[in-house]
């Protein structure tokens, strides 16, 4: 049995979630990745995953297993990307996380860019705006942003961008636009959980908070979107949210005397092990597209 390829074929059982699904991506006979464990659970005479009807669920010695393994294929193709030389394209998958909205909006529209300059790569998009596990979710970087709840993740700042209050033009026209942040009281707020009721503003160096209300509260961006969109109300966004509609003018920004906390897009890996090169690569490349802009956004 290659040892080798016995880690891989279980790394990969263990990122999509089934032998079909791993077959498939291997491009090989589901009998044969099933074969493939079979024979590495022999040789290292410990069960690695515990089959029921809900799927393939890692033991906990599956667990270390598969977090030393993939760190292991990782360290290989760091080993095969510097003897190729630095100018070589990047192979294998890639899998990023990020929010939703965010990757909709401005991640999935720069891959084929991404994909065109390493025609050996895949790229795995994982669309969650829950805070994962990167080392059990098996992600290679994660895009999150604002405050990272762990200061002890390992982490690199790509982006700054700017937050608004936003509503449409024809909220604007039928509630009137407030000039103040105590206009706010008399207004519908969407409340977004991010958020909160409080909203901070800052101007000449002295700070107000207002407590706003409103009849609608989301946990989502694509709710606070959709909300928005639908005539209901103001709302505190990052301009990265409402990018396409502020430009076209189907929002509008509002309170603009008046500065709110800008938001930072971060680049986490997993922490116990070196980020691979796929994964640097690819947040210099969001860096590079993002950064040069965000400030301005």
């Amino acid at each position: 049995m290659d040892r080798y390829q016995a880690m891989a074929t279980f790394v990969r059982v263990i990122e999509t979630g089934s032998f079909s699904a791993a077959a498939r991506r291997l491009n090989v006979g589901q009998p044969a990745v099933s074969k493939t464990i079979a024979q590495l659970e022999s040789r290292l005479q410990v069960r690695l995953l515990i089959r029921s009807t809900h799927g393939l669920t890692p033991t906990e010695a599956g667990q270390r297993f598969f977090e030393r393994a993939k760190a292991a294929i990782q360290e290989a193709d760091e080993a095969e990307l510097a003897a190729r030389g630095a100018g070589a394209g990047l192979a294998g998958c890639l899998r990023v996380s990020a929010a939703t909205t965010f990757a909709r909006l401005h991640i999935v529209p720069l891959l084929p860019r991404f994909l065109a300059e390493h025609p050996e790569l895949e790229i795995d998009v994982i669309l969650d705006d829950r805070v994962i596990d990167l080392v059990f979710e098996g992600i290679d970087v994660s895009l999150r942003m604002g405050t990272l709840p762990d200061s002890a993740a390992v982490a690199r700042k790509l982006a700054t961008g700017g937050r608004s209050v936003i509503a449409t033009p024809a909220y604007l026209d039928r509630a009137g636009e407030p000039r103040n942040p105590a206009d706010l009281a008399a207004h519908q707020a969407i409340v977004y959980s991010q958020t909160g009721h409080a909203w901070s503003f800052t101007r000449d160096g002295a700070e107000t908070s207002i407590s706003v209300h409103g009849r609608v509260r989301v946990s989502a961006a694509e709710g606070l979107r959709a909300a928005v969109l639908a005539d209901m109300g103001l709302a505190i966004a990052s301009d990265w949210m409402f990018a396409p509609e502020i430009g076209s003018g189907a929002v509008r920004r509002v309170l603009t005397g008046w500065s709110l906390p800008p938001i930072d897009l971060w680049a986490v890996f997993p922490t116990g092990r070196m980020a691979s090169a796929k994964a640097r690569l690819f947040a210099s490349f969001v860096e590079a597209t993002l950064g040069s802009h965000s400030e301005a956004a």
